[in-house]
C-alpha cells in the first residue's frame, strides 16, 4: 500500500501544479486575487503531496520493499541504513522525485513570498506551476520508482558500490538545490517579460534565489570532486568529465548573474543581460538533466541509459528555454537601457567579469556538446579533454580574477583608476614577490604554477585590500575602526569570503596540478620502502578484511619521510561487492598540513620470486586541501550574504515608498 501511495501523490501532486499553473495565470490576466491565492494553496500542496510520495519512497527502501521495482534494482538487505535511504534518490526515477521535490518546494516558497507585484508574483507562480507539472509529469507517465514486480525477488541487486559513500549521500540533495533553485530566478525573468517590468526592486528579489542557489550548487559540485577524488583512485578531483561539466555550466551561469543583478539592482543597468542570464541558468540545469539520464555519455555520474526518456527530457529543455527565449527575443527590445556609466567604473567591471564568465561558459559548453553533435552527425567519435579546456577555459577565468580586486573599489558611474591602482600596489607587489619566490624553489618548467600562485595570492590581498579601506584599519582610530567593523553589512562580508575563497582554490589548484608527484611501483610485504618527492612508503601487510556487504583486500602501509621521522599508518582498500560483482578502490589518505599523502592499493600479481605481490601507486599532493578549503569558503560567503536583512526586506520597503 506504501508504493500505491506514493504514487497517488505523485499523480495528485501533478494535477495541482496544473492547477497552479491555471489558476495563477488567470488570476494575473484577469487581476483577481482570488485566483492567484488558490494557485499559491494549490502551490504548497503540490509541494506536500511530493514530500508524501518520497517519504513513502524512502520508506520502501529502509524496508526493503522488493515488490517495488526501483527498490529491488537498487537496494540490498546488506546495506548499511544511511544508504539504503540514499538509494531513494540512487537511480534516474528515484532522483527525478527529489528533483521535484526540491522543484515544488522551491515554487512554494516562492507563492508565499511577500514583497513582490501582484502581477510579477502571479505570473512567476504561474511559470513555476508550469514547470512543476512538466517533470511531475515525465515522473508519474515514464519514470516513476512506484512500479510493483512481479514476482517479487527474494533480493536486490543493491545500489551501485561508487556510490555508497557518505559524501555521496548529500551530494545530489546539495546539488539539486542548486540546480532546481535557479528555476525561481527563471520563472522571475519570464514573469518580468511579460509584465514588461525589470527594474532595481526585481533585481534586488532576484539576488537571493541566485545566491542561495549559486551556494548550494558551490557545496554539491566541491563535494562531487571531494568524492572523485578519495574513492575514484586516479589521484586526481576534476577530470572535465562531461557530467561534472553539466554541474559546472548552470555554476558559471549563476556567478554572472549574480554580479550582473548587481549592476541592475544599484543602477538600473544591464536590465536585459540580467534577464537572459538567469534563462540561461536554469536551462543548463536542464541541459545537465539531460546529458546525466539520456544515456548520451559514458559516465561513472551518469543515472540513466535510456535514449527514449531522454528524448522527453529534450522535449521538456525545447519546450521552457525556447518559450521562455522566444519571450525574451520579442519583449527585450522593450526594456529600458537604464543608467549610463564610464569606461572605468565599478559597472564597467562587472561587465568584463560577465563577459569572461560568458566566455567560459561558452567554451565548457563547446567542449563538452561538440563530440556528442559530431558523432550523431558523422558517426565519427572524438574525445575533448584537459588540454582543450586548459587552453581555453582558464585564460579567461585568469581574466576574470585580474580584475575581480580592482572592482569593488571603483565608484559607481565614474571610477578614477588610478587612485584604485594606488591602492592596490602593496597586493600587486606582494603578489608578484609569492610568484617570484615560488618560480625561484621551483623551477623554469613550472611557470604556470608562478603565475597561478601570483593570481591566487592577488585575489586574497586585493580583496582583504578592500576590506581594509572599508574599516580604514591604517587610517583611523582604533574606536572608529571598530565601530565601521561591526557596521559592515554582510554582504560585504560574504563578498569578501568568496572572493578570498576562490583566490585560496586557485593557489590550491594550481600548486597541486603543477608540483604533485606520481610513483607506481609493485609491492610485497616487507618490500624496503619507496621514495616519493621527500617521503617514501612501506607495504607492511595486506589482509582480508569484510564489511557491512562486501569484501575486501586491505593494505596497511606506513608513510613518512625520508629520514624516517613522522611515520604513520595508513590503510587503503580493494573492495569486491558480492550483490554487483564490482571491484571498487578505497585510497589512503594521510593529511598533512595543507598537503596529502595519497595510496593506493592496485590489483594483485606475482612478485619476482613468486610471491604475492600488489600494485601500488603513490601520490604527493601538494595544498590539495586549499582545493576544497576554497569553494568552502565561497560557499560561506554566500551564505552569510543571504542574512543579511537588505536581501530579505529591501523590496518590500521600496514597494511601501
Amino acid at each position: 500500500m506504501i508504493a500505491e501511495l506514493g504514487a497517488l501523490a505523485l499523480a495528485l501532486a501533478l494535477a495541482l501544479a496544473v492547477m497552479q499553473a491555471v489558476a495563477a495565470g488567470l488570476g494575473a490576466a484577469q487581476r483577481r486575487p482570488v485566483l492567484t491565492g488558490a494557485a499559491e494553496g494549490a502551490a504548497i500542496a503540490s509541494a506536500v503531496a511530493v514530500a508524501i510520495a518520497f517519504a513513502a519512497l524512502i520508506h520502501l527502501f529502509v524496508v526493503s520493499d522488493f515488490s517495488v521495482s526501483n527498490v529491488a534494482a537498487n537496494s540490498h538487505t546488506a546495506k548499511p541504513l544511511l544508504y539504503r535511504v540514499a538509494g531513494a534518490w540512487g537511480s534516474h526515477e528515484g532522483s527525478l522525485v527529489l528533483w521535484c521535490l526540491v522543484m515544488t518546494g522551491f515554487g512554494a516558497t516562492l507563492a508565499l513570498g511577500r514583497g513582490l507585484p501582484f502581477g510579477l508574483r502571479a505570473w512567476a507562480t504561474a511559470c513555476q506551476g508550469l514547470l512543476n507539472a512538466m517533470f511531475l509529469a515525465f515522473a508519474v507517465f515514464t519514470s516513476s520508482p512506484f512500479t510493483r514486480l512481479d514476482p517479487a525477488p527474494v533480493q536486490g541487486a543493491s545500489l551501485n558500490p561508487l556510490l555508497q559513500d557518505p559524501a555521496l549521500a548529500v551530494h545530489p540533495p546539495l546539488l539539486y538545490a542548486g540546480y532546481v533553485g535557479l528555476s525561481v530566478p527563471f520563472s522571475l525573468a519570464v514573469a518580468a517579460l511579460i509584465v514588461g517590468r525589470v527594474d532595481p526592486a526585481w533585481a534586488r528579489w532576484v539576488r537571493p534565489w541566485s545566491l542561495a542557489a549559486w551556494s548550494f550548487l558551490t557545496v554539491g559540485i566541491t563535494l562531487g570532486a571531494f568524492w572523485a577524488y578519495y574513492e575514484l583512485g586516479w589521484g586526481g578531483w576534476w577530470f572535465w568529465d562531461p557530467v561534472e561539466n553539466a554541474s559546472f555550466l548552470p555554476w558559471l551561469a549563476a556567478a554572472a548573474l549574480l554580479h550582473s543583478a548587481i549592476v541592475t539592482e544599484r543602477r538600473g543597468a544591464l536590465a536585459g543581460w540580467t534577464v537572459f542570464l538567469a534563462l540561461l541558468a536554469f536551462s543548463f540545469s536542464m541541459l545537465g538533466a539531460f546529458l546525466v539520464r539520456s544515456g548520451v555519455l559514458t559516465s561513472v555520474h551518469a543515472f540513466a541509459v535510456d535514449p527514449e526518456r531522454g528524448m522527453l527530457l529534450l522535449a521538456i529543455l525545447g519546450v521552457a528555454s525556447g518559450a521562455a527565449f522566444a519571450l525574451f527575443a520579442w519583449r527585450a527590445p522593450s526594456l529600458q537601457p537604464g543608467g549610463l556609466f564610464a569606461p572605468v567604473s565599478r559597472e564597467a567591471t562587472l561587465v568584463l567579469n560577465n563577459l569572461f564568465l560568458a566566455a567560459a561558459a561558452a567554451t565548457v559548453l563547446l567542449g563538452t556538446l561538440y563530440p556528442l553533435l559530431l558523432e550523431a552527425a558523422t558517426g565519427q567519435t572524438i574525445s575533448v579533454g584537459p588540454p582543450y579546456f586548459n587552453l581555453t577555459f582558464t585564460p579567461l577565468m585568469a581574466a576574470a580574477a585580474l580584475i575581480l580586486p580592482a572592482g569593488p573599489l571603483l565608484a559607481w558611474k565614474r571610477g578614477d583608476l588610478m587612485g584604485v591602482l594606488q591602492r592596490l600596489k602593496w597586493a600587486a607587489g606582494l603578489a608578484l614577490l609569492a610568484g617570484v619566490a615560488s618560480l625561484a624553489l621551483t623551477s623554469l618548467s613550472a611557470a604556470f604554477v608562478a603565475v597561478g600562485i601570483m593570481i591566487g595570492a592577488w585575489l586574497i590581498l586585493g580583496t582583504l585590500t578592500e576590506l581594509v579601506e572599508r574599516i580604514r584599519l591604517f587610517r583611523a582610530p582604533r574606536a572608529e575602526v571598530w565601530r565601521r567593523t561591526r557596521g559592515l553589512p554582510r554582504g560585504a562580508w560574504g563578498m569578501t569570503l568568496a572572493h578570498i575563497g576562490l583566490g585560496v582554490f586557485v593557489l590550491g589548484a594550481v600548486v597541486e596540478t603543477g608540483l604533485k608527484t606520481e610513483v607506481p611501483s609493485v609491492l610485497s610485504p616487507g618490500d624496503p620502502p619507496v621514495a616519493f618527492a621527500d617521503w617514501r612508503v612501506t607495504l607492511d601487510d595486506v589482509r582480508i578484511v569484510e564489511g557491512p556487504n562486501y569484501l575486501a583486500e586491505q593494505g596497511v602501509f606506513t608513510l613518512s619521510r625520508d629520514n624516517g621521522s613522522g611515520a604513520r599508518t595508513v590503510t587503503a582498500e580493494r573492495r569486491f561487492w558480492p550483490a554487483g560483482g564490482q571491484t571498487t578502490t578505497e585510497v589512503g589518505l594521510d593529511f598533512r598540513g595543507l598537503d596529502d599523502l595519497y595510496v593506493v592499493l592496485g590489483e594483485r600479481r606475482a612478485g619476482p620470486e613468486g610471491q604475492p605481490a600488489w600494485s601500488v601507486r603513490a601520490y604527493h599532493n601538494p595544498w590539495a586541501r586549499l582545493i576544497f578549503l576554497g569553494p568552502a569558503l565561497m560557499a560561506l560567503g554566500g551564505l552569510v550574504s543571504l542574512t543579511d536583512p537588505r536581501l530579505r526586506v529591501a523590496v518590500t520597503r521600496r514597494r511601501r515608498s
